[in-house]
């Protein structure tokens, strides 16, 4: 009875949209229409950690598929070089336009190309557009040209009685001057069109120049997802005031040379740091703690030696500050890394677990023997400088909320299960149990618990106690052995500074890395999740697949893919390519293997794409249309509400009313 009661006032509700019968049949059959389309193509990149130019260029050629769709479209008429010059107009309009006007100085000369490329252009954006409703294409149109465009994308050229009003429009596009911000406004659309859908796996930041640039462009995307990494978990921690977090940030960018990411990116200050850092440490080499850049003049020698000092000095308080952490949270179970007091200064050693290693650098003026973890007055002012730095940064208060909007630790999306990095599994291959403030996760709950924490931690709680535990949390997701974006059993940072036998240095996996290639165990995780269908699949990144060893990205029988490539620059002579893109349109699965790439410059100039080598993945039996996808079933569903709304309409239940189109009311 309740139900009824229920569905009867969801029905008066839909009526409200769709007033009568003829709105409500209309709606079915535009709803019909678009379940039976092609599925939009989804984009699928992993651990892009900075790697801005990189990234942006896959966007704008669209992991290679507007190549593809120039040569189908013009194989026949164009050559491999004027097949090349439209592609670099389509990635990148603004720079390749200004070259052409450099070459093409006559007017006349430069009336032609505009006439001709125009109609190329819409050529190209008629085809990335097909599969789509006019509706879906309307929407994403350039206000700007918006009728222009409609008019050009409907309009067939090649019916006779069509030429003369085609040509008349784009002539007078060019005539009115409006030819350059067509062809921008062109270049765009066909690389939204290309792309549907965006999912980024984790690991925007960290290691490589520009992830506030990458988040500027994800910020402004038309559709995206993130699952969040280790990396972005760690930003979400220092803009939430977790100093432990903002010491780990910090000295991440330090190490890899990347300090402007603060300063310009963020406006953070780094002076207090590089104030302390020459004040204690003026006279020490701190050789491990050079950059991972080469210095390419005595000048940025100079400044490299300058953020040597900030790095050594940041790496410390790091220490000293997550000590306190352990030992507030015994529950964490990191006494391990608790490693200052294990220090033999007289001696330049260290103990651990019973051995004694010698120390690589023995200079420690600001850790005090009898009191290891305490932060000297100095040091503390550091960390209340940079506290109230990155709590402040609107520019990153901007890119959070983008990653909390539009991000989660997980996503189920079209039957595939997205995260960044693993699942806690124990030897046997069962789900792994981890203990939170007295309660036992594992699988899906367990990602839905530290989703709720993570947004704790940055949004508060009303309870004092558990937005403290949730802010502490948060950087135990960065290292923690049970973090399911970490999963190893320690984040050897002090060992690597320190101690020069490697064996310290090495960072067991968890099981999950051991047992992920069992399609068995890959099975077990998506019924976890709910997911059905032979059609299935788990995709996360995190650990760089070694493809210069012979690994590959496929595995589990098809089950699983890891499409850690090495986008980020310092992975890549370990894997031997320079990233991955999984593309999943209405045919299957297709995996783009990218070679590095080497700039903006020579892309326009000299039309260098980045090389990439497509493999096919796994193919449907069938064309996958909308009505197979989750939209599909959401459609479904409405259409089904709005058939009964038209049983209501004929039974009489609902009266129909009159619909009004100028005020949209009935």
């Amino acid at each position: 009875m309740i139900q009824e009661y229920n569905k009867s006032n969801y029905l008066k509700l839909l009526s409200r949209n769709f007033p009568n019968v003829a709105t409500a049949s209309t709606e079915i059959i535009n709803l019909e229409a678009i379940l039976n389309l092609p599925k939009g193509t989804e984009h699928f990149l992993a651990d892009l950690h900075g790697e801005y130019e990189a990234f942006q260029h896959v966007l704008r050629n669209a992991s290679g598929t507007i190549k593809r769709k120039v040569k189908e479209i013009f194989n026949e008429t164009l050559s491999n070089r004027e097949q090349k010059e439209i592609c670099t107009l389509i990635y990148y309009p603004e720079k390749k336009l200004q070259l052409v006007k450099n070459e093409l100085t006559q007017e006349s000369e430069l009336e032609d190309w505009y006439f001709i490329t125009i109609n190329r252009l819409v050529k190209v954006c008629r085809n990335v557009s097909s599969k789509y409703t006019r509706s879906k294409v309307h929407k994403a149109l350039p206000k700007d040209f918006s009728y222009i465009i409609q008019e050009l994308l409907h309009e067939n050229s090649t019916v006779l009685n069509k030429q003369a009003y085609v040509d008349v429009i784009v002539k007078t596009i060019i005539s009115t001057e409006q030819a350059d911000d067509f062809i921008v406004a062109m270049g765009n659309l066909i690389q939204q069109l290309t792309i549907d859908v965006l999912h980024i796996l984790g690991d925007v930041f960290d290691r490589g120049p520009h992830p506030h640039k990458i988040m500027d462009i994800l910020c402004e995307y038309h559709n995206f997802d993130v699952q969040w990494g280790n990396h972005d978990i760690l930003w979400m921690g220092a803009a939430a005031g977790n100093d432990c977090c903002i010491a780990n940030v910090v000295r991440g960018q330090l190490r890899y040379g990347n300090h402007s990411v603060l300063e310009d990116g963020y406006g953070i200050n780094m002076l207090p740091l590089a104030t302390f850092a020459l004040d204690v440490y003026g006279d020490d080499e701190c050789a491990q703690f050079m950059p991972k850049v080469k210095a390419t003049s005595e000048a940025s020698r100079r400044h490299h030696m300058l953020i040597a000092k900030m790095h050594k000095a940041i790496s410390i308080i790091q220490f000293k500050l997550e000590a306190a952490t352990i030992m507030r949270r015994e529950e964490f179970e990191m006494a391990d890394r608790l490693l200052l007091d294990k220090i033999d200064q007289e001696k330049g050693t260290i103990t651990i677990d019973g051995k004694e290693y010698a120390l690589t650098d023995t200079n420690f003026p600001t850790v005090d023997p009898a009191n290891p973890y305490t932060l000297t007055e100095e040091e503390a002012r550091v960390v209340k400088k940079l506290h109230k730095s990155f709590v402040s940064s609107e520019k990153l208060k901007k890119h959070m909320k983008c990653l909390f909007t539009n991000g989660c630790v997980y996503t189920v999306t079209n039957g595939n299960l997205l995260y960044h990095a693993s699942m806690p599994l124990n030897a046997d291959g069962t789900l792994k149990d981890i203990d939170i403030q007295g309660e036992k996760y594992h699988g899906r709950a367990l990602l839905n618990k530290v989703g709720a924490l993570i947004r704790a931690a940055y949004f508060g709680d009303e309870d004092e106690q558990k937005y403290k535990f949730a802010l502490d949390y948060i950087w135990y997701l960065w290292c923690g052995k049970n973090s399911p974006v970490f999963d190893k059993d320690k984040m050897a940072t002090f060992e690597r500074y320190f101690i020069a036998d490697k064996a310290t240095h090495k960072e067991v996996k968890g099981y999950y890395y051991v047992l992920r290639d069992k399609e068995e165990v890959c099975d077990m995780i998506l019924d976890e999740f709910g997911i059905k269908g032979s059609f299935r699949h788990i995709i996360n990144g995190h650990v760089p697949v070694l493809t210069i060893e012979g690994e590959t990205p496929v595995k589990a029988g098809g089950k699983l893919m890891v499409i850690d490539g090495g986008f980020s620059k310092a992975y890549q002579p370990k894997t031997g390519i320079a990233g991955y893109t999984l593309v999943y349109h209405s045919r299957g699965f297709q995996l783009v293997q990218h070679e590095p790439f080497t700039s903006i410059t020579k892309a326009v100039e000299e039309g260098q794409d980045i090389k990439s080598t497509v493999q096919l993945v796994e193919m449907a039996n069938h064309r996958i249309m909308v009505k197979d996808t989750d939209k599909g079933i959401e459609l479904q569903s409405q259409v089904s509400n709005l058939k009964e709304l038209l049983l209501a309409y004929r039974n009489g239940d609902i009266k129909e009313r009159d619909w009004h189109p100028i005020t949209n009311k009935s």
